[in-house]
């Protein structure tokens, strides 16, 4: 057992400055090695190598980590010893136009593609209406219309020549042709006609039934006859349209002829060109100042008359240099597998396959996503489609309306592209674990945990290491240098942030902070290095921007508005220390713990918990306080009281189990009636055996309960009492380990409940002779003495009570 407090070099552990080579970090080498994350790395590598399905990464680690940067620089160093990934675009399909095409094309291709069909349709803008407004055109189109012509007219030439050599008449009426009888070359009129002889009125309308007959024969041919003149008209059109197009459309083949599936394309563009050019030429035409016609001009304006033989580029990989890298910042829906965009025009949406806009998985198809988890998990629908495309291997656009059936209107079902990627999410290790804890699709598709650490070692080869990455910060962000004083003033806060003295955060954006901190002090200042005294600065700074409630409980402590004694001697009563995180900023508060003793059948309450103050953790550590109390005292014999345990001014939850050897030692106070020294404040947990354990926060714990007894006046006398596992975490302010070099503070470390009621009491905590019984003078034999006489009198009361029972 010690009860020596510890030397004030055991409470911060300095950074030498003498060990440092350089003056100022403008001498050092950038490092573009990981500190302290070869966990992570080599799990990163290995996702990257494995090329099997369902190895996508999921990156954890608290956040400021540089989980992001680090992630960004394998992936992209890795991405350069790749092929790059194709060039993606849609075209119009022909036969179903509400299912575009899609082509894959080697990288910078896509482009020269869309450029030479814009090309073409700018130049089918002159060479249709030129080919159809040429003398060659009119004349045989002429020529197809003139034997039509003749056709139909010595058709219905010699049906008139019938008809006037019986004396009827061919007449043409507005309701169609029709045959009368003649007389004398004139037609005849019906009181005429009701002249004649019944014998010739019956062989005139003989002669009519006839060459109506001989009508209807002729005029059933008329309309193949018309088929026959368009049907050459538009072989002539076909023929015109091909001598027209076909240049333009072999310059694109001879540009393309390696890639089949363009060629095939073409192939398409040219049928549909040769089929539909007087539609297309209508379109190009001058229209009518019409409504019709400004509608079709507000339509050619729009290029929509040639649009279909335009080509809608996707993603372009020309200026690529290796595989695709893509990091999502906002992992919506349509953000992710792409969107189809609509236009308005004349009060209707419309769209085509020009409106299809590349989605995330696109851009990086061939090569890495990175997207932050967090965000794809707040984005509806977007979490689901991203399972969907990696189980399916392949990237479907499509409407929300439509997956989720709300909608029966029809849309573009653009043609599915193959996937081949490697998505890599970062976030929280809590959203991690929740992923794979209720979502079975998670493990199956993301079997790569890269699971960043908060800190890291700090040995000489980390430390000069980490010098040389505040230096690569410092250079990156463009800030001045640091001297090396300042350097290991940083290194000594990375101490700090990290809860141990023998290790270093991991937190880069808090060192940059810090960094970006302390260079503003010393341009303040007016120099051109930062030194060790605006790190020095920035840190206080960054304390008083956070400190407002901490000083406000200071207040109330000095003021005696919260009851914290720093002086004097109690029984059943010590200072305790909790933490308190609020906004990032965590410090220590002294709480006031008592304990009250009585006749009872061994119960130790916690009030804490009785009113549902006390969380299950602290709940736990009474529960263990009691097992101790048990197995050391109780004997062959059940305990005979009843305790009480407080904090006391709390009106919030409290949790955690770091006080158990604080509320371990108020009882054992309380029981032996011994008081404890209001000047020492006590933190640590402890097992049924009454060993002290290691508690978080001890640092802000001390600082803590040391600036209540400096603003109360320090005697020399106080200190706080902790586990002498927490020794190594010791990174005090320098405050206070100047108080502790002067005498008038104290840390002291202990291993055992004895040690610390020794310490807290000042009188021995006994060990047990051979019979289990402990020193009449000591602390346990007090406390067994007590308990005795407590046992006497449960015994006295319950024969008094079955006496009067029995009477």
């Amino acid at each position: 057992m010690t009860e020596t407090s510890l030397p004030a070099e055991r409470l911060y552990r300095r950074c030498d400055f003498g060990d440092f080579s350089f003056e100022t970090t403008a001498e050092l080498e950038e490092i573009d090695a990981i500190i302290g994350q070869e966990r992570a790395v080599e799990a990163t590598r290995f996702g990257i190598a494995m090329q099997r399905p369902g190895y996508n990464l999921f990156v954890l680690g608290p956040p400021g980590t540089g989980k992001h940067s680090l992630i960004h620089r394998l992936l992209e160093r890795q991405a350069k010893t790749e092929q790059g990934g194709d060039d993606l675009c849609y075209v119009n399909n022909f036969a179903e136009p509400h299912k575009p095409r899609a082509l894959r094309l080697p990288a910078g291709r896509a482009v020269g593609l869309r450029d030479a069909m814009n090309r073409m349709v700018d130049d089918l803008r002159v060479a249709l209406p030129a080919a159809f407004e040429s003398e060659d055109y009119r004349t045989r189109r002429q020529v197809i219309e003139e034997q039509f012509k003749e056709t139909h007219e010595k058709a219905f030439g010699a049906v008139e020549e019938h008809a006037r050599a019986r004396g009827i008449a061919l007449i043409r009426t507005p309701m169609g042709l029709a045959l009368a009888p003649m007389v004398a070359g004139q037609v005849m009129t019906p009181e005429a006609f009701e002249r004649l002889p019944a014998e010739r009125q019956a062989e005139l309308k003989r002669a009519m039934e006839e060459l109506q007959k001989e009508l209807e024969e002729t005029l059933r041919k008329v309309p193949e006859w018309e088929r026959k003149q368009r049907e050459a008209i538009r072989k002539l059109n076909q023929e015109v349209t091909r001598f027209a197009v076909a240049h333009l459309i072999d310059e694109v083949r001879q540009a393309f002829g390696d890639l089949p599936a363009v060629l095939s394309y073409l192939d398409e563009v040219e049928a549909d060109l040769i089929e539909n050019a007087p539609e297309l030429l209508a379109a190009t035409a001058r229209p009518m100042m019409t409504p019709e016609g400004i509608a079709r001009l507000a339509e050619e304006r729009n290029g929509m008359a040639l649009r279909r033989y335009r080509v809608n580029v996707m993603v372009d990989r020309s200026g690529d240099q290796g595989a695709p890298v893509v990091y999502e910042d906002n992992p919506t829906y349509h953000a992710l597998i792409g969107r189809i965009e609509h236009l308005a025009r004349f009060g209707a949406l419309t769209t085509d396959f020009t409106l299809i806009k590349a989605g995330a998985f696109h851009r990086a198809n061939g090569g890495y996503l990175i997207i932050d988890a967090r965000r794809l998990l707040s984005a509806g629908f977007a979490w689901e489609a991203l399972k969907r495309v990696l189980r399916s291997r392949e990237i479907r656009i499509e409407t929300l309306e439509s997956m989720l059936s709300v909608v029966s209107t029809v849309s573009l079902e653009p043609e599915p592209v193959s996937l081949d990627v490697k998505v890599v999410l970062i976030g929280e290790p809590v959203l991690y674990h929740l992923l794979c804890a209720y979502d079975p699709d998670f493990p199956e598709l993301f079997k790569i945990a890269a699971d960043f650490d908060d800190r890291m070692d700090r040995t000489p080869e980390t430390t000069a290491l980490f010098a040389r990455l505040i230096a690569t910060i410092g250079r990156r962000e463009e800030m001045a240098p640091f001297a090396r004083g300042a350097v290991a003033r940083i290194v000594e806060r990375a101490s700090r942030l990290a809860g141990d003295a023998e290790k270093l955060t991991a937190n880069l954006r808090s060192v940059l902070d810090l960094m970006a901190e302390a260079e503003q002090k010393a341009k303040a200042a007016g120099r051109d290095v930062v030194t060790e005294a605006d790190v020095d600065a920035a840190i206080d700074a960054q304390i008083a921007r956070s400190d407002r409630i901490y000083q406000r409980i200071g207040d109330e402590i000095a003021r005696g508005t919260i009851l914290i004694d720093t002086q004097g001697r109690t029984v059943g009563q010590v200072n305790g220390l909790s933490v308190f995180t609020i906004g990032g900023m965590s410090f220590g508060r002294p709480s006031r713990i008592t304990a009250r003793i009585r006749l009872g059948k061994g119960e130790v309450v916690d009030i804490e918990r009785e009113v549902e103050l006390g969380g299950p953790i602290h709940s736990k550590g009474v529960l263990i306080l009691a097992g101790f109390l048990g197995g050391r005292f109780s004997g062959n014999r059940p305990l005979s009281l009843s305790a009480s345990l407080v904090f006391e001014q709390s009106y919030g939850g409290v949790d955690g189990d770091s006080a158990s050897l604080a509320e371990t030692c108020a009882l054992l106070s309380a029981l032996a009636e011994l008081p404890i020294d209001q000047g020492i404040a006590i933190t640590g947990s402890i097992n049924q055996h009454g060993q002290v354990q290691a508690i978080g926060g001890v640092n802000e714990k001390i600082e803590g309960f040391f600036d209540v007894c400096r603003r109360a006046g320090l005697t020399g006398r106080q200190g706080v009492l902790i586990p002498k596992a927490n020794v190594p975490h010791l990174m005090l302010r320098r405050d206070v380990v100047r108080a502790a070099a002067d005498g008038r503070f104290s840390v002291w470390p202990v291993e055992t409940v004895d040690e610390a009621i020794t310490l807290l009491t000042g009188v021995r905590a006994g060990e047990p002779d051979s019979d289990g019984a402990f020193p009449p003078d000591s602390v346990n034999g007090r406390v067994m003495a007590r308990l005795n006489r407590l046992a006497e009198s449960a015994a006295a009361f319950a024969s008094a009570a079955r006496e009067r029972a029995s009477s």
